[in-house]
């Protein structure tokens, strides 16, 4: 298998399919692609592997199979390899799981805009919009109630390791690097996501990177 991913500092989906790669524990082949430097457009067009995702980030190709989107690439792997890697085994937290894994699909539209991922920064933002703070609310209320009803065996939403773990990395990056307050429940969950042995591969990672977008290097400069 490989995965083509984009600048780990940035790409919070890509981390997303690279966590769900290792979480599968294949083997794959790791390709980096500078997405949005000056050579972006013209990359896309010459790199054959990047064509049935029109250019877009995360993708897998397992031999003639290619899957794009950083879910669908999870549930291609967690089917390759057993669910119950990825998902709790009960009913109710897998339930729960799902639906929060999805949530994070496809909401949180002001949290992604008005703080992009950047692994590499440190900043101690002095306030966000209403719509950002409703997002960080919503997501900190899942992060209880998933704990509370769920997470008793381990550090983690769930307890063990997995999808909504996964899924909420790319935040857990966002409210560490922004200086996020939360709570303390959510800060010990955060502290046992950034030192998980992956996030700090990632990290390390992003942190040697070179590229520069300097449009997400200016948030919370000021």
């Amino acid at each position: 298998m490989k995965l083509i991913i984009g600048n780990k500092n940035y790409s919070s989906w890509s981390m997303r399919g690279w966590l769900a790669a290792k979480q599968s524990g294949l083997h794959f082949e790791e390709i980096i692609v500078p997405i949005l430097g000056e050579h972006w457009d013209q990359t896309k067009q010459e790199m054959g592997d990047m064509q049935p995702s029109s250019g877009k980030v995360p993708i897998l190709w397992d031999g003639e199979n290619v899957i794009w989107d950083s879910l669908a690439i999870m549930e291609y792997l967690s089917d390759k390899v057993g669910r119950d890697r990825f998902w709790p085994k009960d009913d109710a937290p897998r339930g729960m799981a799902r639906a929060m894994v999805a949530e994070m699909h496809s909401s949180y539209a002001s949290l992604r805009d008005e703080l992009p991922m950047n692994v590499r920064r440190r900043a101690q933002l002095q306030d966000v919009s209403d719509q950002t703070r409703a997002d960080i609310v919503r997501i900190l209320q899942l992060w209880a109630e998933a704990r509370a009803r769920h997470g008793t065996a381990g550090p983690f939403l769930f307890g063990t390791y997995g999808a909504a773990d996964i899924f909420f990395a790319p935040v857990v990056s966002r409210f560490m690097t922004y200086g996020i307050g939360v709570p303390g429940f959510a800060q010990s969950y955060m502290e046992a996501m950034w030192d998980h042995a992956w996030t700090q591969e990632w990290i390390a990672a992003a942190e040697d990177e070179q590229w520069v977008i300097e449009q997400y290097e200016s948030v919370g400069s000021q």
